[in-house]
């Protein structure tokens, strides 16, 4: 990608990434562009984190070019431009497992110096910031409260909010949904798709393998199935029953509501090698 390329976001071009003579990614070519809200679909083993880490980069591609944020890998600081990527996963929870004593406000101020625990000074604006995305997150209330006593749904919250109190211009949301009940579920959808109305908001990448997941805000889609990619592009013509059965290995019916996907497996035709 040429670095006078302002329209593109993350530019994947022709990768391949191979593990012990294996191919886990197979000549990938993938872009985002300004504007554009993503989600990544597929199996578990499909390659999707694998993606990430080389979007991230904590993994280099054995051939092809990577760019993000019209900056190439191997001609620029990653340090320094991981601070413009913001990266949600419920690892990060784990994380903070061993800060029982922090309070949901110092896990989002936290996140202004990508820390695990709070250990620089901070101002009197990073702390309205931070009480701001509490607020908007709908945790406002717990802002003195420590996070080990947070339900699931509200540490996602507070993951997120933090994420963004270092105003990342590229947001990734891996699998943010996973181990909520459906209300804590739904209520974390609505809350993001709120995010992603926001005003000069970041670039969102939601990876996910459940399908009702994808929000109206998410405007394209890409499957991946075995290390390639099934299909890529706007999601109404990326998300359809045949290109969701390559994805998944299952015979499913698509239905559409309230401009969400919802998928169906046609269970009497189940058949399994």
């Amino acid at each position: 990608m040429s670095q006078s390329d302002s329209s593109s976001v993350i530019s994947i071009r022709n990768v391949t990434w191979k593990q012990e003579g294996k191919a886990i990614l197979n000549n990938i070519s993938w872009e985002i562009k300004k504007g554009e809200n993503w989600a990544l679909l597929g199996l578990n083993g499909s390659g999707k984190t694998s993606i990430l880490k080389m979007i991230t980069g904590y993994q280099w591609p054995t051939t092809g070019d990577v760019s993000v944020l019209g900056n190439q890998f191997g001609k620029t600081n990653i340090p320094m431009l991981r601070r413009s990527i913001g990266w949600v996963s419920t690892s990060l929870d784990d994380k903070f497992h061993i800060r029982q004593f922090d309070t949901g406000l110092e896990v989002v101020l936290s996140g202004k110096f990508a820390s695990v625990g709070l250990f620089e000074d901070i101002t009197e604006k990073d702390l309205d910031k931070a009480y701001h995305l509490l607020e908007q997150f709908n945790i406002g209330h717990l802002a003195n409260e420590v996070i080990t006593t947070f339900s699931q749904g509200e540490k996602r919250k507070a993951m997120i909010a933090r994420s963004l109190m270092a105003g990342p211009r590229v947001l990734i949301l891996d699998e943010p949904c996973n181990g909520l009940d459906i209300k804590s579920k739904e209520q974390l959808l609505s809350t993001i798709e709120q995010m992603s109305a926001m005003p000069d908001g970041p670039t969102l990448l939601y990876v996910t393998h459940n399908v009702e997941e994808i929000i109206p805000s998410i405007s394209h889609v890409i499957l991946m199935h075995s290390g390639g990619i099934i299909a890529q592009g706007d999601k109404e013509h990326t998300l359809t029953e045949p290109l969701l059965q390559n994805t998944f290995d299952v015979p499913l019916s698509l239905d559409w509501e309230n401009d969400r996907p919802w998928i169906r497996v046609k269970s009497e035709h189940m058949i399994f090698d």
